[in-house]
């Protein structure tokens, strides 16, 4: 579909279901003066928190930290394997349950035991001081997936090829320096007297301090994400090899950030560009969007679109809100959904507000931005894992 511009032209939408909410809330957004006109909306959207979900906001001379989210760097990674479902078992759940153990899920947890030196894994270092509880936290919690809609997938592709697909950012330590930094922003507004359309609205002005100590936090936690995305690909490899007695089954690997805001140029000027929701789509440019639970996800292509400033949809998005899933929803629709998976069918009471029905029809957010990306390759989930 082609792009809609709101009437005020201070949002330009490839969404062809939004909430009225969702638009209300990027119009918020785009009224801040230093944000660039107009800010784009992916097939995606939804409200959030902070600012829309499937938001890419670009900004000159400050930042939004809550529109970047608690979640930095969140994304995510897959690997291509030579494998075919033909070198599968029939049915998944000892893989399940291999990959269960490996890979720690649920809020704040991670591995017991890991001496892993996260500061030379992801080779930054950040502007706040670290105590030893955060640092511990960062080391037991790298190689581990978190909640909520966070999973790992093994999926078959139209070509039967098998692929390990997961999302996940940067845990615990990326949800504290991110809320650091939101308070601080916070407070310098209370301190200026600056009144807000929102106060999750509260900026960072780039030449000062603060500006420059949140850019050093969120680069350091954008690169803990891609590396703990990327130590969890190789965990859930080991125990794909170890499960069929295979070796040297990779054949390829993709890693993206969808909560992220990096510098670059368009239009002519270097922009600080915020992607709430949303991944980096220039030409050329391989990325995975993922539709829901028992649904489909993609690989695709970028196409690098100048108006959505090189960018696509991060994902399906919802359709109801985790409160309204679970009201309206129930345990035997997901089940049924899920029939012929691996999954963590034991936990179904707690994953109803991740009901492919919570979303929004992939199929439908992948013709919507036909302009934006060029699919690759569909792939179809046959193991899900998620945590609660």
């Amino acid at each position: 579909m082609s792009p809609t511009l709101s009437p005020d032209k201070s949002v330009l939408s490839w969404a062809s279901t939004l909430e009225p909410e969702a638009m209300q809330q990027a119009e918020r957004t785009a009224s801040m003066p230093f944000v660039v006109k107009p800010l784009a909306l992916m097939p995606d959207a939804h409200v959030g928190k902070g600012s829309t979900v499937g938001s890419v906001i670009a900004t000159q001379g400050a930042i939004i930290p809550a529109a970047v989210g608690v979640d930095i760097g969140c994304g995510m990674a897959a690997i291509e394997t030579r494998l075919t479902s033909h070198d599968l078992p029939d049915t998944l759940d000892q893989l399940h349950d291999r990959i269960r153990v490996a890979v720690p899920a649920g809020v704040g947890k991670g591995h017991e035991a890991r001496s892993v030196d996260v500061m030379t894994v992801v080779e930054r270092t950040t502007a706040t001081e670290l105590s030893s509880k955060q640092l511990t936290t960062a080391r037991t919690q790298y190689g581990s997936l978190g909640s909520g809609n966070h999973f790992v997938e093994v999926c078959l592709d139209e070509r039967d090829r098998v692929w390990v697909v997961l999302h996940s950012g940067s845990r615990g330590i990326g949800n504290q320096l991110a809320a650091h930094h939101i308070a601080v922003a916070t407070g310098l507004m209370k301190a200026y007297f600056i009144e807000l359309p929102d106060r999750d609205l509260a900026y960072l002005v780039q030449g000062t301090p603060e500006f420059d100590a949140y850019v050093q936090d969120l680069l350091w936690a954008q690169a803990y994400a891609a590396a703990n995305r990327a130590e969890m690909l190789r965990l859930v490899l080991a125990e794909l090899e170890g499960f069929l007695g295979l070796e040297g089954i990779e054949t390829s690997q993709v890693n993206c950030h969808h909560n992220f805001t990096q510098l670059e140029h368009h239009r002519g000027r270097d922009l600080w560009i915020t992607r709430k929701g949303a991944i980096r789509a220039d030409a050329g440019r391989l990325g995975i969007i993922p539709g829901s639970m028992g649904t489909r996800s993609y690989i695709v292509e970028g196409l690098g679109s100048a108006a959505s400033y090189e960018s696509c949809s991060h994902g399906a998005g919802r359709r109801l809100s985790r409160t309204a899933a679970n009201r309206s929803l129930s345990v035997e629709s997901l089940r049924d959904a899920m029939e012929g998976r691996a999954w963590n069918a034991s936990d179904a009471d707690a994953l109803v507000d991740e009901h492919p029905l919570a979303y929004k029809d992939i199929d439908v957010v992948m013709e919507d931005q036909r302009d934006l990306v060029r699919p690759l390759h569909t792939l179809t989930q046959i193991l899900n894992y998620k945590g609660c």
